[in-house]
């Protein structure tokens, strides 16, 4: 594991993990992942249950994190990295909370969630809860200032604990400069992918259901 991502999911994470991959730090982690292989659930299952984790195991792989789950034990997974960076992607939080409440946060509220094949569900959607909407916002996410308050202080956590030698925090917009400088690679000569927005997210994953992979905008 070398680039641990910190950041909450709808920070630009989709996007984010589509650069990672193109730059050779792939495969990367995130949701997407469990969406399209729900056998990585029982790993996260006993996470969420506060049981001693082998990341090795759970990463086997990988070589980058970002979005949920990772980010719920950004922590843990640093300090059984030591070697790895610390990617930190944030956003105007009125902006991030509109996103969030969209999109996932109506997955989750929804009758029947669009993220998930009704067989996976029964699983998916109370892992989901316990470790996010109960876990993380303490089951008030439908409290605007609540939950970014707890967005922004997870980010000035992240700020104060990590060195900031092995941190980076990085904007949505601010192009491959950044990360590429933190990485230590060279800036591609194509333009930083722009994976999805809000309108664009349902589509995305159901794409990430049919073909059993998240589908690189670089083809």
């Amino acid at each position: 594991m070398k680039i641990v991502g910190a950041g909450f999911g709808r920070t630009g994470t989709a996007s984010m993990k589509a650069a990672l991959e193109h730059l050779g730090f792939g495969p990367c982690y995130h949701m997407f992942d469990v969406i399209a292989d729900p056998g990585k659930m029982h790993h996260w299952r006993r996470a969420v249950d506060g049981e001693d984790m082998d990341w090795s195991k759970v990463f086997a792989g990988y070589q980058s994190t970002v979005d949920w789950p990772g980010c719920a034990f950004w922590s843990q997974i640093a300090e059984a990295y030591p070697e790895s960076k610390v990617l930190l992607t944030v956003r105007d939080p009125q902006r991030w909370y509109d996103s969030t409440y969209k999109t996932i946060y109506q997955f989750y509220t929804a009758e029947t969630d669009p993220a998930v094949p009704a067989e996976m569900s029964e699983v998916f959607r109370p892992l989901v809860g316990k470790m996010i909407w109960e876990g993380t916002f303490g089951g008030r996410f439908e409290d605007r200032d609540h939950a970014i308050e707890v967005f922004e202080r997870h980010n000035e956590e992240v700020r104060g604990t990590v060195p900031a030698s092995r941190l980076l925090e990085y904007e949505v917009g601010s192009g491959w400069e950044p990360l590429c400088e933190f990485l230590g690679v060279d800036v591609p000569d194509v333009e930083f992918p722009h994976v999805n927005d809000s309108a664009s997210m349902p589509e995305l994953v159901e794409r990430v259901r049919a073909e059993g992979k998240f589908p690189s905008p670089f083809g």
